[in-house]
């Protein structure tokens, strides 16, 4: 059985060697590429992101993409957001006092963690919503790796979610429909990011 095709799109923000290998690993056919035809063609797409919200959103418009997220996420196509992929799904992210319009698939807004300590770094657990495809199989003891200071506190309405704790609630992942995303970084979280990776893949066949 041929491999389901997967387009980790670059926009020029992004872990991307790194999710480009865990991805294959997990049982992609993973093409690199900044091509919409490429993101619209691809059985699924993955959007990642690393940094500023507002720069990642700068790159997005730049290249297109945000048009063809909505495109499929009308359609039924798959697509994963990865860490500041996840955040700029949502309607909007505040940082520094500064609004920036988000994507827009998930309701909802990106905002600074009130916790002691920012940024979250490091191994942290999740408790998953019943039913979420992403986390199937998977031992809620496990723990995902985070690296950030801003994330989305509430749930899209009609999502299922899994909340991470640090300082408060937050979104660590959220699935609606074909569109799914996680705060937290599965190429970088060993054997538990592995199996959530390779549930995704499975849901493209």
């Amino acid at each position: 059985m041929a491999k389901p095709t997967v387009a980790l799109f670059d926009y020029g923000s992004g872990n991307l060697r790194s999710a480009f290998r865990a991805l294959e690993r997990a049982g992609a056919d993973v093409t690199l590429t900044g091509d919409l035809g490429a993101a619209r063609r691809a059985r699924g797409l993955v959007v990642p992101g690393v940094g500023a919200y507002a720069a990642c959103m700068e790159g997005i418009l730049k290249s297109g993409l945000d048009t063809v997220i909505r495109e499929r996420a009308g359609a039924g196509a798959p697509v994963l957001g990865i860490c500041v992929g996840e955040q700029v799904l949502f309607e909007e992210g505040i940082e520094h006092g500064v609004e920036t319009r988000g994507v827009g698939v998930f309701e909802g807004r990106v905002e600074l963690i009130d916790a002691p300590r920012v940024p979250h770094m490091g191994w942290n657990t999740v408790a998953a919503d019943e039913g979420m495809r992403l986390f199937a199989g998977i031992d809620p003891a496990e723990r995902f790796y985070f690296v950030h200071s801003y994330a989305a506190k509430t749930a899209p309405p009609g999502a299922l979610t899994a909340i991470c704790e640090h300082g408060e609630p937050f979104v660590a992942a959220v699935e609606r429909g074909c569109v799914a995303a996680t705060q937290f970084h599965p190429e970088k979280s060993g054997d538990a990011g592995y199996a959530l990776l390779s549930n995704w893949i499975k849901g493209l066949t």
